[in-house]
């Protein structure tokens, strides 16, 4: 695996392989890496030929800087994992590599809608930060492929939107969500979780689950506010227990029995924020 600190050393290296005609897969990370990651890098090397990662924890997501600062950084073992998966290249720069003074993207993203709901509207600037970065991501490894995964769903629509915006030609690839044998989908922030915590967090898919059973046509206003209080019950400080349609992530309180949709939760135990996500219909 070839690491790479410097944004003009990896193009270079990159523009040699597009040379001779090699697809290029790319998974973006902020590191404190996990098997989900691990199965982005898998889905990358089976649809392309030569797949590149990234770890940068971009301060410009982090609408809260505590956050931020407890972000868990565990480097020696990222390269370990993902020299095991087979990963050919790794970009690890530095924030003043990513944030140059002088630059020419835009100063802010329509992003419309998504920006009131949910992530957007819970964590202020949030997907404003993530465009910022993934912009810059993109244009500099200009894959053919991006894999991100269905645990930020949201996350994963803002991308979509920054494509589209940007005119980038990089397709983007959701591989769903790896969780362990108890269901929690797996985090970097599961790092933070203390033993009890831990135990209790998997009560987040289990709320999912009892959505999914008890979903009926008609009204959902009751479905999401048990979700809620099941929750609370629990321990957990609720931002929200939510259900959207999986397209337009349009929040519902009636559903035809038809739309495709997912239900949505954030939920906090001792300041570690946990998001999950499962698709309502097939």
């Amino acid at each position: 695996m070839l690491i790479f600190h410097h944004i003009k050393d990896l193009r270079q290296f990159l523009l040699n392989k597009r040379s001779v005609h090699s697809q290029i897969g790319f998974v973006p990370t902020m590191g404190a890496l996990h098997q989900g990651h691990l199965s982005l890098i898998e889905q990358s090397k089976m649809q392309t030929d030569l797949t590149v990662c990234s770890i940068f924890v971009n301060p410009a997501q982090f609408n809260d800087p505590k956050d931020f600062e407890k972000y868990p950084v565990t480097l020696d073992r990222d390269i370990q994992l993902l020299l095991s998966a087979g990963t050919d290249v790794l970009f690890l720069p530095d924030v003043q590599e990513m944030y140059p003074e002088e630059h020419d993207y835009p100063l802010s993203y329509e992003l419309g809608y998504f920006e009131t709901v949910l992530e957007g509207a819970y964590r202020p600037g949030h997907f404003q930060g993530v465009c910022k970065v993934m912009h810059r991501l993109l244009k500099i490894v200009e894959a053919d492929i991006v894999f991100m995964g269905q645990k930020d769903f949201q996350q994963c629509m803002v991308v979509q939107q920054l494509l589209s915006l940007t005119g980038i030609t990089t397709k983007l690839n959701i591989v769903p969500t790896l969780r362990e044998p108890d269901g929690l989908a797996m985090s970097s922030r599961n790092m933070r979780l203390g033993d009890q915590d831990r135990q209790t967090a998997v009560f987040i898919y289990e709320a999912l689950m009892q959505m999914k059973s008890q979903l009926q046509a008609g009204d959902v206003v009751q479905l999401k506010k048990a979700a809620a209080d099941f929750l609370t019950a629990k321990g957990f400080k609720v931002d929200y227990a939510e259900l959207a349609n999986a397209h337009t992530l349009e929040l519902i309180d009636t559903w035809n029995g038809k739309d495709s949709i997912v239900a949505l939760i954030a939920a906090s135990l001792n300041d570690v924020r946990l998001i999950d996500n499962m698709m309502m219909t097939s």
